[in-house]
């Protein structure tokens, strides 16, 4: 589906705030000292000075303790508006020097004009990095501003956001509010399958993914995983083995198939084969700054 297509697109420039080093500094200049504060705060500040309870259920795939571990007290050492300035600046900072552009910001003309300083850039289309940058901005807003928040709360809290001004910053802005409308979605498939979020995580361990990278990056105990694993047998979703039934595989395609549906919307009246053409160079590059293989379930 075409859903899933751009997902690929604009989740790569929106992740770089939780792996690219400037993004991290950003957070320790802040006071968010550590990968997890940095995380939960600049994931979280969108809602406010939150607890724990509600960004364990929204995020959904964290076991409660390791939220409770950094909420609510990492707001004592940055509140949200800190936490805010902090992810912008460091997202920003890293989708430019991975795109040779400057580390200030400037107006979508003086952008359009700037040929990258990237050695690893190479435009397939003979257009300057600015002007991609600022036609890749352009595109992604309308699709986020067209985003139906309804029942999708990180959705909602980023959407709420005043738009920058600067094009870098609009094209991760608008990236974050929607991969955050595509996460409230498919939390809601996952919900209606019937899966919690340790059981999501053993299901994709079995499936397609790694129990040793995505265990301790929830923090999930083992006994709590294995249970995991026992519920998931009892739903018939993995067999005796701890391998995929063909009923557990159907059935998450239908959780698969329901998070592109409902993430479609927001693509009508967007010239998707231009957005694919134009967002595309630039979510390769921003991929760089990217581990793998990651939680996220990205690939290269």
């Amino acid at each position: 589906m075409i859903a899933r297509r751009l997902w690929t697109l604009f989740e790569p420039l929106h992740a770089v705030t939780y792996f690219a080093p400037e993004c991290r500094a950003a957070f320790e200049e802040a006071g968010l000292r550590g990968f997890w504060r940095g995380y939960f705060g600049g994931r979280a500040a969108p809602l406010g000075p939150v607890g724990a309870a509600p960004v364990t259920a929204l995020f959904f795939g964290f076991a409660p303790r390791m939220v409770e571990r950094a909420l609510p007290a990492l707001w004592e050492l940055a509140g949200p508006e800190e936490a805010l300035r902090a992810r912008a600046v460091g997202a920003r900072a890293a989708l430019a020097r991975l795109l040779g552009l400057p580390g200030t910001g400037l107006d979508a003309e003086d952008l359009a004009a700037r040929p990258s300083g990237a050695p690893q850039w190479a435009d397939p289309d003979g257009m300057t990095v600015g002007q991609r940058v600022v036609e890749a901005a352009g595109l992604l807003r309308r699709a986020a501003e067209a985003v139906d928040t309804s029942g999708r709360a990180l959705a909602a809290a980023n959407a709420a956001l005043a738009w920058p001004t600067d094009p870098l910053d609009v094209l991760w802005h608008a990236a974050t509010v929607l991969r955050e409308h595509r996460g409230d979605g498919h939390v809601a498939a996952l919900v209606v399958a019937g899966l919690d979020g340790c059981e999501s995580l053993a299901w994709r361990a079995a499936l397609d993914n790694d129990r040793a990278l995505l265990q301790p990056a929830r923090g999930w105990a083992d006994e709590e995983w294995v249970r995991a694993e026992g519920r998931l047998r009892e739903k018939g979703w993995l067999d005796a083995d701890g391998k995929p039934t063909e009923f557990g595989e159907a059935a998450f395609a239908q959780v698969e198939a329901r998070t592109d549906v409902i993430a479609e919307e927001v693509w009508r009246g967007v010239d998707v084969a231009r957005l694919v053409g134009v967002v595309g160079p630039l979510a390769r590059v921003a991929a760089d700054a990217l581990p793998f293989p990651n939680p996220i379930g990205l690939t290269k």
